[in-house]
């Protein structure tokens, strides 16, 4: 569920109630169901890492550098410089290895280094994790696990910019909350159309913007029977064939009705 907050709250505040609530849900459906979350420095905290290890959550969570960290992968950064130079192309590698921070964390865990050169450019990541090196290497759990974060963040953009997630200019909390709400509720409806009725399509893997600019914002016709409700569309319209077949799509899937 979005939610906005006033200004003052940290990025990750609320986290751990919303984990407990999702992971809840999941786990009452699929009981046997391994979990595993993903997300940026900004939610790198103790408490969400403390629960997640407690609840038999696994998590891989970006992490903040800072010195002591830097330090630690100065061997591999200076491999990855000579490599880069030789080459003259970008050059990683990566260490693994366990940290503590002094004062915010409660015990030590496994940190992921990523020792990357761009050229002219030192670019070093990190990540920390709870899943063991039997579950995944270190260039797997980055380059597989936490990078793959990426194409979330690309789904959040797409409500953002082409639903207006981000439009919240009204005078009260609450206007700007119900915004938001009328902003997710079009992405999971576009998001459904995209998945069952525009697969054969020009458009099966249009984003939100496309998909409103060339299939919802076109003129038609609009008739009312008793019965039927008629829409009717330009014969000259460049896509009435993809319409034709989003509709014959839809059809394939009845509508939804909740569980009993």
């Amino acid at each position: 569920c979005a939610r906005l907050r006033t200004a003052d709250k940290d990025a990750s505040s609320g986290s751990v109630d919303e984990l407990q609530r999702i992971v809840g849900q999941i786990r009452a459906r699929w009981p046997k169901t391994r979990i595993i979350i993903r997300a940026d420095v900004g939610f790198c905290r103790d408490a969400i890492m403390a629960w997640c290890e407690t609840n038999d959550v696994g998590y891989v969570l970006g992490l903040a550098r800072n010195k002591r960290l830097q330090r630690a992968l100065g061997k591999e950064m200076e491999e990855a410089r000579l490599a880069c130079e030789r080459t003259g192309e970008a050059a990683r590698c990566f260490r693994d290895f366990r940290y503590r921070t002094r004062k915010s964390w409660s015990c030590e865990r496994r940190v992921i280094g990523k020792a990357e050169y761009l050229p002219g450019k030192a670019n070093p990541r990190f990540v920390v994790t709870n899943l063991s090196t039997r579950d995944a290497d270190a260039q797997h759990l980055y380059e597989d696990l936490y990078c793959a974060r990426g194409e979330m963040e690309n789904r959040i953009k797409e409500q953002q910019l082409g639903l207006f997630a981000d439009r919240t200019s009204s005078a009260t909390l609450q206007a700007n909350q119900l915004r938001l709400y009328f902003s997710s509720f079009a992405y999971v409806l576009l998001h459904g159309l995209r998945r069952l009725g525009l697969t054969g399509t020009a458009f099966a893997k249009a984003q939100s913007t496309t998909i409103r600019l060339k299939l919802l914002k076109i003129g038609a016709r609009l008739r009312l029977t008793a019965r039927k409700v008629w829409l009717s569309f330009s014969e000259a319209s460049p896509y009435a064939s993809d319409i034709a077949q989003i509709l014959a799509n839809l059809k394939q899937h009845p509508a939804w009705s909740p569980p009993g």
